[in-house]
């Protein structure tokens, strides 16, 4: 009977109740390991558990110094043209199908961006005197 209920029509809400069944035993497998390992695991917290692990270098001055925006932003500027590189794979696949209309849109996308390097480049984002 209850494999019968399991295996109901796949346009009816019934028909995920195995999808939910499995996600409601899934998070509490997940909440018993975490609880479980919580009350069954070693608590001994000496001075060396609680120091900071630095790959075995010895710990030396602060590590939060002041650091140049300009790292950021050159990465975010990276980030930004080399995502901008993945959009032409699509049309680079697909150019013959999309047309003059796809021509036009990767002309625009480009457009756009070569107008933000240009702003970027105005305001002086890219110089690194300082």
């Amino acid at each position: 009977m209850l494999f019968h209920f399991l295996q109901a029509d796949s346009g009816t809400a019934v028909s995920y109740l195995p999808i939910a069944l499995q996600i409601i035993f899934a998070i509490g497998l997940v909440a018993t390991i975490i609880i479980g390992s919580d009350f069954l695991g070693p608590k001994r917290k000496t001075a060396d558990k609680l120091q900071n692990f630095e790959s075995g270098i010895e710990i030396r001055g602060n590590a939060r110094q002041p650091m140049a925006i300009k790292y950021f932003l050159v990465a975010i500027l990276f980030v930004l043209f080399d995502v901008e590189v993945i959009f032409f794979y699509p049309y680079a696949v697909n150019f013959r199908e999309l047309g003059w209309e796809g021509f036009l849109a990767v002309v625009m996308f480009v457009s756009l961006f070569l107008s933000g390097f240009i702003y970027i480049f105005k305001k002086g984002a890219l110089k690194w005197e300082e």
